[in-house]
């Protein structure tokens, strides 16, 4: 993580956002402007949570782990997201890791000036209220989603998801084997229903396997067969 201190960098992204009007005077001076490299944790599941973050470019993942080890990959989130939000409003630790998947800006304020002064802050309350309803919104979408779609459409939503971010074009990810079992696990579906899934894709050109990665080879084409992308 890096700060990075430019005023006018971090008023542009208030500006781009149109947040400027959640954080009153008092707190302006205690906002400061970050960013992580394509992996960095941003915040680890079981830390102490310190700081609120705006997610204001970049695209970011967040998944929880087992106490035997095994991770399970919950959704990925874009501009705009705020990464902390439950945890400060009910003063608990970090509840899932949150990892960028592509270089990431945050705009990052301290639980004590977000006590001191944003407490009792309306337009602040309001924004925070908006974000939390909007997840539950989404997760509610994202479970009919599983039940609803098949493997494929599940697969081609997914891939779309960790592959690109729309608000940097540089940006052309690609999906380690690696981590194909917590694909599996997002989507809802066995390890070897998915390798026949990304068999099947490889054969239809829309993707290429090779040396340990997966490249998406045609994104319109799995754009039309994603539909909604229900992940992010």
């Amino acid at each position: 993580m890096k700060e990075i201190k430019d005023p006018e960098q971090l008023k542009s992204y208030l500006h781009a956002h149109q947040i400027e009007s959640i954080f009153n005077e008092q707190l302006i001076p205690h906002l400061s402007l970050c960013s992580f490299d394509q992996g960095e944790l941003i915040c680890s599941q079981g830390d102490p949570s310190e700081y609120l973050y705006v997610l204001v470019k970049g695209k970011v993942k967040i998944y929880t782990t087992s106490a035997e080890g095994k991770a399970l990959i919950l959704s990925f989130k874009k501009p705009l997201e705020v990464i902390g939000d439950i945890e400060y409003v009910r003063s608990i630790d970090i509840i899932n890791t949150v990892e960028s998947i592509s270089p990431v800006y945050m705009i990052r304020v301290h639980h004590r000036w977000l006590k001191k002064y944003g407490r009792d802050y309306t337009p602040l309350l309001q924004f925070l209220l908006e974000i939390i309803t909007q997840k539950f919104y989404i997760k509610s979408n994202s479970l009919s989603f599983n039940l609803m779609h098949p493997v494929e459409v599940r697969l081609a939503s997914y891939l779309l998801s960790v592959s690109f971010d729309e608000s940097d074009s540089l940006f052309k990810g690609q999906l380690s084997t690696a981590s194909l079992k917590d694909a599996a696990n997002l989507i809802g579906t066995s390890y070897r229903h998915l390798n026949r899934v990304i068999k099947k894709f490889c054969t239809e050109g829309l993707i290429e396997r090779n040396k340990g990665f997966i490249l998406v080879k045609d994104r319109e084409g799995l754009s039309a067969l994603a539909s909604d992308n229900i992940y992010e």
